[in-house]
């Protein structure tokens, strides 16, 4: 079977998974298992349908890093938690998932999957880094269209898009993106910062929308040559336009920063994190047959293991 990595946007997916299972699916204790059940179930589909040969669980180990706080203060405030003054800042996360990610952690951990988080990075940080230096075909599982920067046709690089739900997945590759915002996914961070992202608390450019967004890119290639166009008197740049652009100078100063992928992060390599997908044997597997019993996880866990036999 032909080398083929799978990276995903983990966050994106318990989310996702939370909220399409009741929470009263728990442990005998009372904490809830949805998200856990969720996840897993998620991973043997996309394990099966995909047939990735290593998966990496990207991580957030810091979901809202201050260093682009500090270039775009509103970048997602709407969600943060109320906290106290000078207090770390707090995801809204409901009390019900809040509990499941250590079980999350610990079930993927007996199944071998890696989990792989950098420290003051994001896990689309994460993902963009591996995706940017893997030496064969990448699919990148995300209900986050920021991610679709990675999309490489040359590369064999491609997202796995959840949005529409588990059932209805699409696979976004360079061709789709142009398709249907008419860019590049090298041009998507530009055209995200100038049409902003009321999701990640991005302003954007105030009357520059995602027509004008597009077809502004696709005159003068990258926001930098925008820019150089509006401090050039000849290049034809409509008044109104230039205009927008000065008034939100300061933004467009710092925004492709934030907006971009990190893509030259410190990780470890696939083999060093144990990517590769493998069947799960011995006590590893005994313990995740216990929990699938003790932590009322349903035929979560044994289609999981299914899955990953299947990697012999």
């Amino acid at each position: 079977m032909p080398d083929r990595l799978m990276l995903l946007d983990t966050a994106s997916l318990y989310f996702r998974a939370f909220f399409g299972m009741p929470d009263t699916v728990r442990r005998p204790d009372g904490t809830p298992v949805n998200a856990v059940r969720g996840l897993l179930d998620m991973i043997s589909r996309l394990a099966t349908d995909y047939r990735p040969t290593h998966l990496v669980a990207c991580w957030d180990d810091d979901w809202r890093p201050q260093w682009r706080v500090d270039l775009i203060p509103t970048y997602k405030s709407h969600r943060v938690a109320e906290v106290m003054a000078d207090a770390p800042d707090i995801e809204v996360v409901p009390d019900a998932l809040e509990a499941q990610l250590p079980l999350i952690r610990d079930v993927l951990g007996l199944a071998g999957l890696a989990i792989v988080g950098a420290a003051g990075h994001e896990a689309d940080d994460v993902v963009g880094t591996y995706a940017s230096h893997a030496a064969f075909p990448v699919d990148v599982v995300t209900g986050d269209r920021d991610l679709f920067q990675v999309c490489d046709d040359g590369r064999q690089v491609r997202v796995i898009y959840t949005a529409r739900g588990m059932r209805n997945l699409e696979v976004v590759t360079e061709e789709t993106v142009v398709a249907k915002y008419r860019v590049l996914p090298q041009q998507y961070a530009d055209y995200a910062t100038l049409r902003g992202d009321a999701s990640d608390g991005l302003p954007g450019v105030a009357g520059i929308g995602e027509k004008t967004a597009a077809s502004l890119l696709l005159k003068y290639g990258t926001l930098e040559g925008l820019l150089e166009a509006a401090e050039d008197d000849a290049s034809g740049l409509a008044g109104p336009v230039r205009a927008k652009l000065a008034a939100a100078a300061d933004y467009l100063k710092v925004a492709p920063a934030v907006v971009r992928l990190v893509r030259n992060l410190e990780l470890p390599g696939l083999e060093e994190t144990g990517a590769r997908l493998r069947p799960v044997t011995g006590n590893q597997r005994a313990e995740l047959e216990r929990l699938a019993t003790d932590w009322n996880l349903g035929g979560s866990v044994r289609r999981l293991l299914d899955a990953l036999d299947r990697r012999a």
